[in-house]
């Protein structure tokens, strides 16, 4: 029988409520692996078991466990059943043999995991029977440090289950455990990584696009929609909102002076945002601001457009400079669809030279000229909702 073991890292730190987040880990791999028609997915000792039928590629079913939040490594796995009171490594020695047969290596390690105490072998014992039988059936030296390969025995209570390969997923917590945020999103590099960081630590993202149009085509619309279904693989069910932004930034052209219009449209943004978010339950703001990245991104203009928020506004990459964003964003998939070249409306209307220090003062001075309260009304009303699913 094939297996998949899944292990998680931060979840076996929990205290009383550890339960609530293996439950929420075991009900999102179910939903990741829904359309696979995966039957069992199991929850035993500090590790969750999946079974992967008999007609199902191992492959398919790691595709998905990849992109599962709150996976910290898992093994695709050959079982053998396990008398509690007489173990066979017989058996065992049997299944090791063939497993490393099909690896090329020079070295090797074996690292075995006793879940079920009672067990009379230890995980030594039985490290030392393995190791011992490989040497003789291949000839390849142990090392135990930094070996070409490691295999891996997990002795569970009526089965034991060994593989050859660790393969690494996302980490963090499961989707759901944080509730829900409103992530700000362009269609640039940043913002989708800024909304992935979000989901690995457990919360379910809102998607919202502020679109130039009409004033400029559904290019960005459309990029955007892409990298929604692309974030939706690791979270399942996604909401996108597309608000058409380009009259509003016209009439801030027409009533604000040119070095306080990118800071002014970002202040409409994040209170249309808010009122979207409220609408879905969410309990902050996410954007994808890199401290000194662009002149909307100074210290002094960061404060100010979050002075426009009454919910938390985060920024999950302020520390991080664009090398280290664009490295996520091509780890995540993200990156190829994100420089496609577009019609952003944060590109329309961007003066010679920006303000790069504003004041509050002095925003909330041009804000009193401006109808403000219009503005909002209109963007929420005019916003347009898409779902998203994952498996489609």
């Amino acid at each position: 029988m094939h297996c998949a073991i899944v292990h998680y890292h931060e979840l076996a730190l929990k205290g009383r409520n550890r339960d609530f987040f293996e439950q929420r880990l075991v009900r999102n791999l179910r939903l990741a692996l829904k359309d696979l028609r995966v039957r069992r997915v199991e929850s035993l000792q500090g590790r969750i078991r999946i079974t992967i039928p008999d007609h199902m590629s191992p492959d398919c079913v790691a595709e998905r466990l990849r992109r599962t939040c709150g996976v910290a490594n898992f093994l695709l796995t050959e079982s053998v059943p396990l008398d509690l009171n007489s173990p066979d490594l017989a058996a065992l020695k049997q299944v090791a043999g063939r497993l490393v047969a099909k690896e090329v290596f020079q070295s090797f390690r074996v690292t075995a995991k006793r879940a079920d105490k009672r067990l009379p072998l230890t995980s030594m014992d039985v490290e030392r029977e393995i190791g011992g039988h490989l040497c003789a059936v291949t000839g390849k030296t142990v090392k135990l440090k930094q070996p070409d390969l490691t295999l891996y025995i997990e002795l569970l209570t009526h089965e034991v289950h060994m593989a050859a390969r660790k393969i690494s997923g996302p980490g963090g917590m499961p989707v759901g455990t944080s509730g829900k945020v409103a992530c700000l999103l362009s269609g640039g590099i940043d913002s989708p990584v800024a909304a992935y960081r979000m989901m690995k630590r457990g919360c379910k993202a809102v998607f919202v696009h502020f679109s130039g149009r009409p004033l400029v085509s559904r290019a960005s619309e459309e990029k955007v929609q892409e990298l929604v279904q692309l974030l939706t693989a690791y979270q399942y069910h996604s909401r996108l909102y597309i608000v058409p932004f380009g009259e509003i930034q016209r009439e801030i052209v027409a009533n604000a002076p040119a070095p306080f219009r990118v800071v002014l449209y970002r202040r409409i943004m994040v209170r249309i945002a808010e009122e979207l978010a409220r609408r879905e339950g969410c309990w902050a703001l996410v954007t994808g601001d890199s401290l000194g990245q662009v002149a909307s991104q100074t210290a002094e203009n960061l404060s100010v457009v979050e002075g426009a928020a009454e919910l938390p506004l985060l920024r999950p990459l302020i520390g991080m400079d664009k090398i280290e964003i664009t490295e996520q964003a091509q780890q995540l998939g993200s990156f190829a669809t994100s420089i496609e070249p577009d019609q952003d409306c944060c590109k329309l209307f961007v003066p010679l030279h920006p303000s790069t220090r504003t004041r509050a003062e002095d925003i909330h001075r041009i804000e009193r000229g401006l109808e403000i309260s219009t503005f909002v009304k209109q963007g929420v009303e005019k916003a347009e909702l898409s779902t998203f699913t994952f498996p489609s």
